[in-house]
């Protein structure tokens, strides 16, 4: 009985490990491109573009930073889908036009949205203590609003 368990176990590694392999061959997530900038805000101070650049830039930007694991699928599928919704969303690398966003960006800042937790979970740098949280909001009004 023993040995069928083990075998089992065996079996059941190398079917997750074939799988592992054959999803590395999905093309999706590979996409890794950082369009030029086009149109940054100026921002207030540089504590400001620090914390953007720190909390949104990997998203929200053309900036993006992309680690050795966003090249591994599964991984690398919710990375790209992340940054491609976030670029389209908002994007800091192509502002303007878009100053009537400025409250929602704020709203959700400040309200723990942004940046998100599976985020977060992987870039500690990206945590923001309320005193941060309260500097980027405050950098975000004096930064992007309309001019």
């Amino acid at each position: 009985m023993n040995k069928q368990k083990g075998f089992a176990w065996l079996k059941l590694a190398g079917i997750l490990i074939a799988a592992f392999l054959l999803i590395q061959l999905v093309p999706y997530g590979r996409a890794h491109t950082n369009p030029p900038v086009v149109n940054e805000p100026q921002w207030q101070d540089a504590t400001t573009k620090d914390l953007v650049t720190r909390a949104c830039f990997d998203c929200h930007s053309n900036e993006t930073v992309w680690p050795w694991y966003s090249n591994i699928a599964p991984a690398s599928w919710l990375i790209q889908r992340d940054v491609e919704e976030g670029r389209q969303k908002l994007n800091f690398s192509e502002w303007g036009g878009r100053e009537r966003e400025v409250e929602e960006i704020i709203q959700v800042v400040r309200e723990g949205e942004m940046p998100p937790i599976q985020f977060t979970l992987i870039h500690a740098e990206a945590r923001l203590s309320e005193a941060e949280r309260a500097q980027l909001i405050s950098g975000f009004k004096a930064s992007l609003a309309a001019r």
